[in-house]
C-alpha cells in the first residue's frame, strides 16, 4: 500500500515544549510512515496531502478558541482529525465534567458560573455547599492550569476578584473544592490508545497557595512513571465507557485525584492535545505509532 502521511498538529510556541514530539515521530517514521509535525494556523499548508492530521500540541487554542474552532472545521473537512471534531469540540469546554457526572462517573465537585451572572453570589452558594477548606477558580475552557489558582475560604474577595475578571472576558468559570489529598499523592494520568490502558505516571500538585495562576502555555510539572491501583483502572475504564461519540478513541488521558476517604475521582478527561509522556512509559510511542496506522488502514 502506499506510504501513509501523518501530520502531528502543534503550535508554534509549543514545537520546543513537546517532549512527544520527537519520539512519536521517529517511531511512526520507523513503522513505515512519512511524517510531517505541522503547526495548526500555518495558512500554506494543505491538509488535503494527509492521510491522518493526529492533534498533538495545540496549547495555544484556549488563547485563540474561535480561530481553532474554525481550523478544525477547515481541517476535519479536508483529512481525517483524530480524535474527530466532535469530540475535541466537546472535550475543550470542562462542562463535560456534568455530562459525565450525569453518566454516574463520580467527577470532582464542579460548579459553573456563566457570563453574566454574579460571581460574588455564585462563590458564596459554592462554599455553603462544600465544606473545605480550599478551592479552586479557573476557566472552563482553559489548559496546563492556565489562570486557575487556589484559594482558602477566607480569600474570597481575591478569588471572586478573580472570577469577574474571567466573566468579563466572556469566559464561563468552574469552581472546585481543593482535595488536599492530591498535596501527599498528586494525580495519576491514565493514558489510553485506541482504547486499551498503555501506561500512567504521577503528577505532582500544580497548585500553590498564593503563586498565582500561570501566564504560560502550562504550569510546570513534576512526572513519574505510577502503577495505577485497580480502582483507578476500574474508573478510567468507566470514563472511557461515558464519552458520548464512537468508541475507542485514538488516544485518551483520565486523570484522577482522591478524596479524603481515598476515593478516586475524574478531575479531567483529556481527548484534544494531551501530553502522553512517553518517556515515563516504555514502548509507549511504539504503541502509539502502531494505534494511528490501524486508523489508515496499515495492520500491526
Amino acid at each position: 500500500m502506499p506510504t501513509p502521511h501523518i501530520a502531528l498538529v502543534t503550535a508554534r510556541a509549543a514545537r520546543e515544549l513537546d517532549e512527544d514530539l520527537a519520539p512519536l515521530e521517529a517511531a511512526l517514521t520507523e513503522a513505515g510512515a512519512a511524517v510531517s509535525v505541522a503547526d495548526w494556523d500555518d495558512e500554506a499548508i494543505d491538509w488535503s496531502r494527509f492521510d491522518l492530521a493526529v492533534l498533538r500540541s495545540t496549547w495555544d487554542y484556549t488563547l485563540r478558541l474561535a480561530e481553532f474552532l474554525a481550523w478544525l472545521e477547515r481541517a476535519s473537512a479536508a483529512t481525517r482529525l483524530r480524535n474527530p471534531l466532535p469530540v475535541v469540540r466537546w472535550n475543550t469546554d470542562k462542562h463535560y465534567l456534568r455530562d459525565l457526572a450525569r453518566a454516574g462517573v463520580p467527577v470532582v465537585p464542579s460548579a459553573f458560573v456563566e457570563p453574566g451572572e454574579d460571581a460574588g453570589a455564585a462563590l458564596a452558594a459554592f462554599l455553603d455547599a462544600h465544606a473545605a477548606a480550599e478551592f479552586v477558580v479557573k476557566p472552563a475552557i482553559g489548559a496546563g492550569s492556565r489562570d486557575a489558582q487556589r484559594y482558602g475560604r477566607d480569600e474570597r474577595a481575591a478569588a471572586s476578584a478573580h472570577a469577574e475578571r474571567l466573566l468579563a472576558a466572556r469566559r464561563s468559570v468552574l469552581l472546585q473544592p481543593y482535595l488536599d489529598r492530591v498535596d501527599a499523592h498528586g494525580e495519576t494520568a491514565l493514558i489510553h490508545f485506541a482504547g486499551a490502558f498503555s501506561h500512567a505516571i504521577r503528577k505532582g500538585p500544580l497548585l500553590r497557595r498564593g503563586e498565582g495562576p500561570t501566564r504560560a502555555l502550562f504550569a510546570a510539572e513534576h512526572i513519574r512513571p505510577r502503577r495505577p491501583a485497580a480502582e483507578e483502572l476500574a474508573l478510567a475504564e468507566r470514563t472511557l465507557a461515558a464519552i458520548p461519540f464512537a468508541r475507542p478513541l485514538l488516544y485518551a488521558r483520565v486523570d484522577l485525584i482522591h478524596d479524603a476517604a481515598g476515593a478516586p475521582l475524574v478531575l479531567e478527561l483529556e481527548l484534544a492535545e494531551p501530553s502522553l509522556f512517553f518517556a515515563h512509559g516504555p514502548g509507549s510511542a511504539a504503541r502509539f505509532a502502531r494505534a494511528i496506522l490501524a486508523e489508515v488502514g496499515v495492520p500491526a
